[in-house]
């Protein structure tokens, strides 16, 4: 089901986590504190190598659902997809565990690819020396967002079944409209998570204007530059910030908003399109959401 063929009532995501799928995560005997032997479950990791017409871009190492929409995404946000560039074909074989994705015109990504640096992010990390290309004169489109928006996501959003919950050891980050979650993707590194979110819109044509992205991971300069290539105005994390991640933001126009914690957050960048129409939460609730968030943390020990 597309985006555009949902109704106001439908509280259904277009991709969710699943858990149970076989595949991404397998049972590992171990001992716990008390001695006790029992099997839980954990993440798988694999390889994915992406390809663009016949060149070798990257190995990255995923938990290998999606892949399709993590080639697309990948190479839309390291700007080797231009705007408006036909993509001809997205071919998956799931034995070599390679993506080819085909266009229409010849590419060449020498220089670009000898140019790669390393991030500070989990997984793959990598980031193109020239990825800052085209946030020169960039604005983000102008949208408004509503606390109540803001808490209603996170609370739908933290009890949906998740890897994450089943397993830990993962990221997960969701494009949402308003107060409504889309689409939730999850990986081993946060930024496989966006650019599998990126390769969805990339190929349903998604209206980014009116959506705001919200992700489990720390809200880095290469978070908040991926986001302003994808157009999406607003990015919300339950976590915190780094100070280029900010300036960055501040630039592109984009609200910035981290330590989501109950109803209580930070905004950093872009506080005039906050729209504050619910009350922030008393202490009583904060407490509540702390100590289950406690709770959850011991039970993965």
């Amino acid at each position: 089901m597309r985006e555009d063929q949902m109704t106001s009532g439908d509280g259904g995501y277009l991709i969710a986590p699943d858990p149970d799928a076989v595949r991404l995560t397998r049972a590992v005997r171990g001992v716990d504190h008390e001695g006790r032997e029992q099997d839980i479950a954990v993440v798988e990791e694999r390889p994915l190598t992406i390809y663009l017409n016949g060149q070798e871009i990257v190995t990255a190492m995923t938990i290998g659902d999606y892949p399709e929409y993590l080639a697309l995404g990948f190479l839309r946000n390291q700007g080797m997809l231009r705007d408006g560039e036909a993509v001809t074909g997205v071919d998956y074989d799931d034995e070599l565990e390679v993506v080819v994705v085909r266009t229409d015109r010849p590419t060449d990504h020498e220089e670009k690819l000898k140019k790669k640096t390393r991030t500070s992010g989990c997984a793959v990390g990598t980031v193109f020396g020239d990825m800052m290309e085209g946030l020169e004169g960039l604005r983000l489109p102008q949208a408004e967002v509503r606390t109540s928006w803001l808490y209603a996501l996170a609370d739908r959003i933290n009890r949906t079944p998740s890897l994450y919950l089943t397993a830990g050891a993962i990221h997960g980050t969701v494009l949402c409209r308003q107060d409504r979650p889309l689409v939730y993707m999850e990986d081993v590194g946060r930024h496989n998570a966006v650019d599998k979110v990126a390769g969805w819109m990339l190929r349903e044509g998604a209206d980014p204007a009116d959506k705001i992205l919200y992700t489990t991971g720390r809200l880095t300069s290469e978070m908040v530059i991926k986001c302003a290539h994808m157009g999406i105005p607003v990015l919300a994390s339950r976590s915190g910030f780094t100070a280029w991640g900010v300036e960055i933001a501040q630039q592109v126009g984009l609200t910035l908003i981290g330590r989501m914690r109950g109803r209580r957050f930070m905004c950093l960048a872009g506080e005039d399109r906050l729209v504050r129409d619910a009350d922030a939460a008393g202490p009583d609730e904060d407490r509540r959401h702390q100590r289950k968030g406690r709770d959850l943390s011991e039970e993965k020990t």
